[in-house]
């Protein structure tokens, strides 16, 4: 259990770093649109890259050619999918979701809440996150298509331009 063997410790320091090498490389040709986290999307792919890094790490049947080929395929993928979205608006409302209104003007938005499975108390953890002691420094709290609440003090203008709830402002 708390052992490990010469030859194993040899493969995983040449192998991480052989592994970590190409990773970097991958990314760097790839651009940074990669690793963002913009949406779920985005989210799923970094995420895999961790695993796929750990997975070369500590598997020693996974070569670190297979290890490489699962790096490029999931940039590739990702690539391919913003490459998509950025060239067709259908695409785009396919694979995105909307960002959505969850507070404006000192009222919760509670249909949208309930819809989008988000309650008071987490709201409010996002304010204090943010530093505010009341909700009466903010102006609106969205939903973003990330998963992250933003926080906007004074007027909400049109930033909420594309905010699910806020077409009516």
């Amino acid at each position: 259990m708390f052992e490990i063997t010469m030859s194993s410790f040899i493969r995983i320091v040449t192998v991480g770093l052989l592994a970590y090498i190409g990773l970097v490389v991958f990314l760097r040709i790839s651009g940074k649109r990669t690793l963002t986290k913009l949406n779920a999307f985005d989210l799923v792919v970094t995420v895999a890259l961790g695993s796929t890094l750990a997975t070369i790490l500590l598997d020693s049947n996974i070569s670190l050619l297979e290890g490489l080929t699962a790096f490029a395929l999931l940039i590739a993928m990702q690539y391919s999918i913003t490459f998509l979205a950025m060239r067709s608006d259908a695409f785009n409302k396919i694979i995105k979701s909307e960002p959505r209104l969850l507070y404006l003007n000192g009222r919760f938005m509670t249909d949208a809440m309930k819809k989008e499975r988000i309650n008071k108390i987490e709201i409010l953890q996002a304010v204090r996150n943010q530093g505010k002691g009341s909700m009466e420094e903010v102006q609106a709290v969205v939903l973003e298509t990330d998963g992250s609440m933003s926080i906007i003090q004074g007027e909400a203008g049109d930033a909420l331009a594309n905010v699910k709830g806020a077409e009516d402002l």
